[in-house]
Formats: structure tokens, sequence, C-alpha cells
């Protein structure tokens, strides 16, 4: 069983025991958080998918840590006119186990 959901722009398949990296979430680590934007849960019949939601369809999860990704080097010039400008970016990211897919 796994599901599609939706959190931070992007989207997400997800099973039972998962742990994925997430847009940051305002949820202290070890709570418990509930994403209910889900576009669509394989089960044994079949395939449901919503439109554009599956109606009742939660996913339950648990922060376990917050931190920053990889440094990205953005990098701009103009050549021949000695415009140069370098700045660095972290984007925060929300690690959560996926603990239960209800429907």
């Amino acid at each position: 069983m796994y599901a599609i959901l939706e959190t931070g722009g992007k989207q997400y398949k997800v099973c039972e025991g998962d742990v994925i990296r997430v847009e940051k979430l305002n949820f202290a680590e070890g709570e418990t958080v509930e994403f209910d934007k889900v576009l669509a849960i394989s089960k044994e019949e079949g395939l449901v998918v919503g439109r554009p939601f599956v109606e009742n369809a939660k996913v339950k999860a648990t922060v376990l840590k917050h931190g920053k990704g990889e440094k990205i080097i953005v990098f701009k010039y103009k050549p021949k006119k000695n415009y140069r400008k370098k700045k660095g970016h972290r984007q925060p990211f929300t690690e959560v186990k996926i603990e239960k897919i209800e429907f």
C-alpha cells in the first residue's frame, strides 16, 4: 500500500515506514504531523485517485529532525564588465517518518 501526498508544493510517493525530507514544517521534533492533501492511494482493490484530493484520506507522520540541505552556489557575472556576484544557499528541510496511511 502506498500513497501520493502533496506538501510544500511538491509531491511524494510514500509507504508506511518511509523516511522522507520535505520542505520545512513548523512542528517540533517528535510531534505527529497529519497530511490531508492525499492525491492517490493504492490498495489491494486498485488505485484510488482524488479530484484533486482523496476524501477522508490522511497520512500520519512523526517529525524526526530539522536541518539544512547541501550548499548551492549561485554565481552571476557579465563578461568584460567586471561584474561578479557569488551567493550561497542552503534550503531548510524537515525529515519525517511515515507512520500510517488511513483511508
